[in-house]
């Protein structure tokens, strides 16, 4: 076994992001479906959604953001059960390299490419009108949120791959937590919705992140939503990494 797993995980992070660079049109479609939804939000449903005094873009931006999060992770999965499927994974174990580097290559890699798919998505909304009050401390909490919620969905991806037994599958995952954000703050205001909807909306995990991230864009005081938003991210980065983490060695057993 090697005694270097950062060399290990650099160089694998590397390989990876080699594949990326050869097909951009992967973020090219990652980003595609978010900007969609934007315009489409944007120009055709957004004025007839009252958001007060605040910009349509702007109530909007932060559910963009993490839909194209859960659609970028869909890519983590496929490329990891292609790997699998190829007997690459293999191939490493029979390396002195470390068992966990291959994973986190995978893992390092779905975030610097969603980064940039974010950085894509946020400069169309700029030209689409978004404007931010928020400086730069605020816009690194954005950053520390967003990587924080790339990293959780991202070992959700991992499982998937690992788990999936067809590329279909591999993927298929991704569905639920783009439809997620539907149904919470991003897209109206939850005080329009019934009851029993209006509850789920309010307790899952999507509208605490995109109110913190809009307080933020604000540059409004944070609330409670905050602390909220950190835990979900937290709590399922955690239950993820150990659910992979025992995938893979049931896999290598």
């Amino acid at each position: 076994m090697s005694a270097h797993p950062i060399h290990d995980t650099a160089v694998l992070t590397g390989r990876s992001l080699r594949h990326v660079l050869r097909s951009p049109d992967t973020i090219i479609t990652t980003a595609v479906m978010p900007i969609a939804f934007l315009l489409l939000f944007v120009y055709v449903f957004g004025g007839a959604i009252d958001t007060g005094s605040t910009p349509y873009i702007d109530y909007l931006l932060p559910g963009i953001l993490l839909i194209t999060v859960a659609s970028g992770v869909a890519y983590t999965s496929y490329r990891l059960f292609l790997d699998l499927q190829a007997g690459i994974d293999e191939r490493f174990r029979s390396m002195p390299i470390v068992r966990a580097a291959s994973l986190w290559a995978h893992v390092l890699t779905s975030l610097v490419a969603n980064t940039v798919s974010v950085t894509v998505v946020v400069g169309v909304a700029l030209l689409t009108g978004f404007r931010s009050s928020a400086g730069i401390g605020a816009w690194l909490a954005v950053l520390g949120i967003l990587v924080l919620f790339t990293l959780a969905l991202t070992w959700i991806a991992v499982v998937a791959g690992l788990s999936a037994k067809s590329v279909d599958g591999a993927s298929a995952f991704s569905y639920p937590l783009i439809f997620l954000p539907f149904i919470s703050s991003a897209f109206v205001p939850t005080d329009s919705m019934p009851g029993p909807v209006r509850w789920f909306a309010e307790h899952q995990p999507v509208t605490s992140i995109v109110d913190s991230i809009r307080a933020l864009f604000a540059g409004q005081p944070l609330d409670a939503d905050l602390w909220v938003a950190l835990a979900w991210c937290v709590g399922i980065l955690l239950a993820a990494f150990g659910v992979a983490t025992l995938v893979q060695r049931r896999r290598v057993g």
